[in-house]
């Protein structure tokens, strides 16, 4: 998967860029009732991410995982 679709799934869920600091962006969003932040960090939106990190990266937004296949 790509940064860029990874990314519009979490805008798509109700997540907004909260911060950023470097490569760093930090996502907020309400999922549950619970507010949820999701750290990315990339160069460019086009790079695909490692499996591990977008494991990492769908459990700190606490959405479901097939939204993301």
């Amino acid at each position: 998967m790509k940064y860029r679709d990874f990314l519009r799934i979490l805008t798509d869920n109700g997540f907004v860029l909260d911060r950023q600091r470097g490569r760093h962006r930090i996502y907020k969003g309400i999922v549950g009732g619970k507010t949820r932040l999701v750290a990315v960090s990339h160069a460019r939106d086009s790079d695909d991410i490692r499996p591990g990190v977008l494991n990492s990266m769908i459990r700190q937004s606490g959405l479901r995982k097939i939204l993301f296949r």
